[in-house]
């Protein structure tokens, strides 16, 4: 017990120390920036689905049938190059609150909806059509960056960023004349994801005859460093 207190007492007694060497050692500190501007890749329908009835198989039929018709419509449609994902599936009680009293009546049953595919897929009106099809659905659409694309340009922002913290630090070394810049530490800012960008909420009712106007703007994707040299 005595060794384990001796331990604690000196780690206590090496944190001001350490962080006053640190203090002493000459720093410059930088940021690098890069950044790329992306067109959106990725048009996602996103449907949520809910019945309620009285009887739990009731409900449950009842909404594994609209979303078989709607994955029956989109096949029938031959629209190209989509995924339908489900997810988020459950069942509840309907609890009804009213006038302070709670009254169950039946269950609810629940699914979300999407379909994934491409921003620039000449089937987009094609897929609103078979949404209209399919019954009372209720969608958006939103278009946005891809992980994928986000991901491949990871490493070239990155490389970037780093290049011009170096660039940076190098101008400012030569203008102080400071001899000997060598990297101290660096830090990568928390990657920042924006919203995909909204386009369209609607109750399935477009006119058949309709075609969709789409004109989507670029998405700026970012890296930013915090380099610090030493000299």
């Amino acid at each position: 017990m005595k060794t384990i207190f001796g331990l604690l007492a000196g780690l206590l007694l090496s944190l001001p120390l350490a962080a006053q060497q640190i203090q002493q050692i000459p720093l410059i500190e930088v940021e690098g920036y890069a950044e790329r501007k992306v067109a959106p890749d990725e048009a996602v329908f996103s449907i949520a689905l809910e019945e309620k009835k009285l009887k739990v198989n009731d409900a449950v039929s009842t909404l594994n049938k609209k979303t078989q018709a709607l994955a029956d419509l989109l096949k029938k449609e031959k629209i190209r190059d989509y995924k339908l994902v489900a997810d988020n599936y459950s069942v509840d009680v309907n609890r009804i609150y009213q006038n302070g009293t709670v009254k169950d009546s039946g269950y609810v049953a629940r699914q979300n909806l999407r379909i994934v595919t491409s921003a620039t897929n000449e089937d987009l009106q094609k897929i609103v059509d078979a949404i209209q099809k399919a019954g009372d659905m209720s969608y958006n659409l939103q278009f946005g960056v891809a992980e994928a694309t986000r991901k491949s340009l990871e490493t070239t922002l990155l490389t970037e960023a780093l290049k011009d913290a170096e660039a940076r630090a190098t101008l400012i070394g030569s203008t102080l004349n400071l001899k000997g810049l060598r990297v101290f530490h660096v830090s990568v800012e928390p990657q920042f994801r924006p919203q995909p960008m909204y386009l369209m909420s609607a109750k399935a009712s477009m006119d058949e005859s309709s075609n969709m106007l789409i004109q989507t703007d670029e998405e700026t994707i970012t890296k930013r460093v915090f380099v610090k040299y030493t000299y």
